[in-house]
Protein backbone atom coordinates (compact mmCIF):
# COMPACT_ATOMS: atom_id res chain seq x y z
CA UNK A 1 0.00 0.00 0.00
CA UNK A 2 1.38 3.13 -0.61
CA UNK A 3 1.33 6.38 2.46
CA UNK A 4 -0.43 9.56 1.03
CA UNK A 5 2.85 11.47 0.75
CA UNK A 6 3.77 8.45 -2.17
CA UNK A 7 4.68 9.84 -5.79
CA UNK A 8 4.15 6.70 -7.27
CA UNK A 9 1.30 6.24 -10.29
CA UNK A 10 0.47 2.46 -10.46
CA UNK A 11 -0.87 1.01 -14.02
CA UNK A 12 -2.59 -2.08 -14.55
CA UNK A 13 -4.16 -3.42 -17.45
CA UNK A 14 -8.07 -4.94 -16.81
CA UNK A 15 -9.28 -7.05 -19.48
CA UNK A 16 -9.64 -3.65 -22.21
CA UNK A 17 -9.01 -1.03 -19.45
CA UNK A 18 -6.05 0.48 -18.27
CA UNK A 19 -6.52 1.87 -15.08
CA UNK A 20 -3.91 4.85 -13.79
CA UNK A 21 -3.84 5.54 -10.00
CA UNK A 22 -1.61 8.28 -8.56
CA UNK A 23 -0.58 8.33 -5.24
CA UNK A 24 -0.07 11.91 -2.83
CA UNK A 25 0.25 14.65 -4.36
CA UNK A 26 0.53 15.62 -8.30
CA UNK A 27 2.13 18.88 -8.55
CA UNK A 28 4.30 21.11 -11.33
CA UNK A 29 7.31 18.32 -10.04
CA UNK A 30 5.51 15.39 -10.89
CA UNK A 31 2.71 16.67 -13.81
CA UNK A 32 5.35 15.64 -16.52
CA UNK A 33 6.12 11.88 -15.30
CA UNK A 34 2.30 11.77 -15.15
CA UNK A 35 1.39 13.51 -18.61
CA UNK A 36 3.93 10.33 -19.92
CA UNK A 37 2.09 7.83 -18.51
CA UNK A 38 -1.43 8.57 -19.31
CA UNK A 39 -0.13 9.28 -22.98
CA UNK A 40 1.20 5.83 -22.62
CA UNK A 41 -1.61 4.18 -21.55
CA UNK A 42 -3.64 6.14 -24.58
CA UNK A 43 -1.31 4.60 -26.91
CA UNK A 44 -1.53 0.58 -25.60
CA UNK A 45 -1.69 -2.11 -28.90
CA UNK A 46 -4.97 -2.79 -28.16
CA UNK A 47 -7.45 -0.41 -29.47
CA UNK A 48 -9.83 1.31 -28.48
CA UNK A 49 -10.03 0.87 -25.05
CA UNK A 50 -10.70 2.66 -21.94
CA UNK A 51 -8.38 4.50 -20.08
CA UNK A 52 -9.55 5.09 -16.40
CA UNK A 53 -7.66 7.41 -13.62
CA UNK A 54 -8.56 6.54 -10.53
CA UNK A 55 -8.22 9.57 -8.01
CA UNK A 56 -9.01 7.88 -4.88
CA UNK A 57 -5.34 8.04 -3.74
CA UNK A 58 -4.76 11.51 -4.84
CA UNK A 59 -4.42 13.12 -1.96
CA UNK A 60 -4.12 16.67 -3.92
CA UNK A 61 -3.71 18.02 -7.75
CA UNK A 62 -2.76 21.94 -8.80
CA UNK A 63 -3.83 22.90 -12.52
CA UNK A 64 -0.39 21.31 -13.70
CA UNK A 65 -1.33 17.96 -12.91
CA UNK A 66 -5.07 18.88 -14.50
CA UNK A 67 -3.41 20.20 -17.57
CA UNK A 68 -2.05 16.31 -17.82
CA UNK A 69 -5.54 14.90 -17.51
CA UNK A 70 -6.41 17.98 -20.15
CA UNK A 71 -3.53 16.35 -22.46
CA UNK A 72 -4.75 13.01 -21.95
CA UNK A 73 -8.07 13.77 -22.77
CA UNK A 74 -7.36 15.82 -26.18
CA UNK A 75 -5.26 12.67 -27.23
CA UNK A 76 -7.81 9.88 -26.09
CA UNK A 77 -10.47 12.05 -28.62
CA UNK A 78 -7.96 11.91 -31.26
CA UNK A 79 -7.54 8.46 -31.10
CA UNK A 80 -11.14 7.44 -30.37
CA UNK A 81 -10.77 6.25 -27.23
CA UNK A 82 -12.66 6.76 -23.81
CA UNK A 83 -10.67 8.34 -20.56
CA UNK A 84 -12.56 8.52 -17.46
CA UNK A 85 -12.05 9.71 -14.22
CA UNK A 86 -12.86 7.29 -11.01
CA UNK A 87 -13.33 8.12 -7.71
CA UNK A 88 -11.70 12.06 -7.14
CA UNK A 89 -11.71 13.28 -3.60
CA UNK A 90 -12.64 16.66 -2.43
CA UNK A 91 -10.02 19.11 -3.38
CA UNK A 92 -9.81 17.12 -7.23
CA UNK A 93 -13.35 17.50 -7.57
CA UNK A 94 -13.32 21.58 -6.26
CA UNK A 95 -10.20 22.01 -8.80
CA UNK A 96 -12.73 21.17 -11.70
CA UNK A 97 -15.44 23.19 -10.03
CA UNK A 98 -13.26 26.04 -9.79
CA UNK A 99 -11.31 25.63 -13.65
CA UNK A 100 -14.53 24.79 -15.67
CA UNK A 101 -12.88 21.60 -16.14
CA UNK A 102 -15.69 19.08 -15.12
CA UNK A 103 -17.95 19.18 -17.68
CA UNK A 104 -15.20 17.78 -19.86
CA UNK A 105 -14.51 14.32 -18.42
CA UNK A 106 -16.87 11.40 -17.17
CA UNK A 107 -16.57 11.01 -13.73
CA UNK A 108 -17.34 7.88 -11.89
CA UNK A 109 -18.25 7.86 -8.36
CA UNK A 110 -16.92 4.56 -7.24
CA UNK A 111 -13.04 3.43 -7.85
CA UNK A 112 -12.59 0.47 -10.99
CA UNK A 113 -11.50 -2.99 -9.95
Amino acid sequence: MHGEGSGDIDVEVHGSATVVRPHGEMDISRADHFRQVLLAALSGARRPHDVVVDLQHLSFCDSSGLNALLAARTAAIESSQNLYLAAPREQFTRLLKITGAGDLFTIEPVPPY
